[in-house]
C-alpha cells in the first residue's frame, strides 16, 4: 500500500496530503466512489453540508468501516459549516446533522466553507423576489467562537476556515483561543496562491488546495474559457514525465506541501490521480508551473459578490 505523505496541523494531528474531493459527486455517484477511493489506498475524504451528498458518503465509510477494510482512526474525515448556519447558536446543531449523515461520531477537521453569511433559518441557498441570495449580518469572528466550543467538546479535532482571505484570518487570528488549522482555498498553476500560503504558513496554518485540476465540470463554465488540463505548456511537462496532466498537477501541490482534493467519481481516475507518488518535480518544473499565474479563479462565488464580507475583492489576496 502507498504510503501517502502527511503534514502536522498546529492541532498536534496529521491530515493526509491527499484525499478526495466530493462536491460536484451526485448521489447516486458518490457512495461507490468513496468506498473505490478507500479501497486504492485514500484515507482522506473532504466532504461539505452543501454538496447534498453527506449520506451517501457516511453509508461508504459504515461499509468500509464493517468489512475491515479501515479502522476510523485510520481514516481523516473533513466537513464544512454551511452560510446559512453562521449564527453562534446555529453552529453547533449544524455540526451534528454532518456527524449523523456521515455516521461519526467526531470529524477530524470542520472548516467554515466562506466568511459570508447567508440569511438563517430557510433555504440552503435564500433569495428574493428577484432572485438575489438573501444575507445575514453574522460575523465570522463570532461562528469562530462557535467552533471554539465544538472543538472543545470533542466534535471535531481541528478547526478550520475556507475561501478566507489574509485580513479575515488576520481578524480572526486576534480573537482566536484555538488557532484554525487548516485554510481550505482554490489553488493550481492558474491561481497558485503563493502569497496566501506564505502567510498562513507564518501563522501556523496549512493549506488545503481544491479544484486542483483547474475544475474542468464546473457548473458556470463557458466554453470561451481557458482549461487548465488542456494548456500546451501543461502538456509538455505531462510529456516530459511520462504523466497525465492532471498527475502533474496533483504532484505540484504534493511538492509545495499543498493538502490536494481531487474529486472524481470515476474509478480508473481515482486510481491514476492517486499514482502521483512514485516520481517528483524537479525544482525549475514546479518554479515553471508557477509562472502559469494569471489570478485565474474557477469558483468566484458570484452569487455573493455584494456581500461585505467577500473575500475575493478589495484585498491583496
Amino acid at each position: 500500500m502507498v504510503k501517502v505523505p502527511t503534514i502536522k496541523l498546529n492541532s498536534g494531528y496529521e491530515i493526509p496530503a491527499f484525499g478526495l474531493g466530493t462536491w460536484k459527486s451526485k448521489t447516486g455517484e458518490v457512495e461507490q466512489a468513496v468506498k473505490d477511493a478507500i479501497d486504492i489506498g485514500y484515507r482522506h475524504i473532504d466532504c461539505a453540508f452543501v454538496y447534498g451528498n453527506e449520506k451517501e458518503v457516511g453509508a461508504a465509510l459504515k461499509a468500509k468501516l464493517g468489512d475491515g477494510t479501515v479502522k476510523r482512526e485510520d481514516l481523516f474525515i473533513t466537513s464544512k459549516l454551511w452560510n446559512t448556519f453562521h449564527r453562534p447558536d446555529l453552529v453547533e446543531g449544524a455540526l451534528r446533522v454532518t456527524l449523523e449523515n456521515l455516521g461519526l461520531d467526531y470529524l477530524d477537521l470542520y472548516l467554515i466553507h466562506w466568511p459570508q453569511a447567508y440569511q438563517e433559518d430557510t433555504e440552503i441557498f435564500p433569495k428574493d423576489a428577484a432572485g438575489n441570495i438573501i444575507f445575514s449580518n453574522v460575523d465570522y469572528v463570532e461562528t469562530w467562537k462557535a467552533m471554539e466550543k465544538c472543538s472543545k467538546k470533542g466534535l471535531a479535532r481541528s478547526i478550520g476556515i475556507s475561501n478566507f482571505n489574509k485580513k479575515q484570518i488576520e481578524r480572526v487570528l486576534e480573537i482566536a483561543t484555538i488557532k484554525p488549522a487548516i485554510n481550505q482555498v482554490e489553488c493550481h498553476p492558474y491561481l497558485n496562491q503563493r502569497r496566501l500560503i506564505d502567510f498562513c504558513r507564518s501563522k501556523g496554518i496549512a493549506i488545503t488546495g481544491y479544484s486542483p485540476l483547474g475544475s474542468p465540470d464546473r457548473p458556470w463554465a463557458t466554453a470561451d474559457e481557458p482549461q487548465l488540463m488542456d494548456d500546451p505548456k501543461l502538456k509538455q511537462v505531462a510529456t516530459k514525465y511520462g504523466k497525465s496532466p492532471a498527475q502533474i498537477l496533483l504532484r505540484y501541490q504534493i511538492e509545495r506541501g499543498v493538502v490536494t482534493i481531487p474529486k472524481s467519481i470515476t474509478k480508473s481516475r481515482i486510481q491514476q490521480n492517486f499514482d502521483i507518488f512514485d516520481f517528483s518535480l524537479s525544482k525549475e518544473d514546479i518554479a515553471y508551473l508557477d509562472t502559469f499565474d494569471c489570478n485565474g479563479r474557477f469558483v468566484p462565488m458570484t452569487a455573493s459578490l455584494d456581500h461585505p464580507d467577500h473575500p475575493f475583492k478589495n484585498d491583496e489576496f
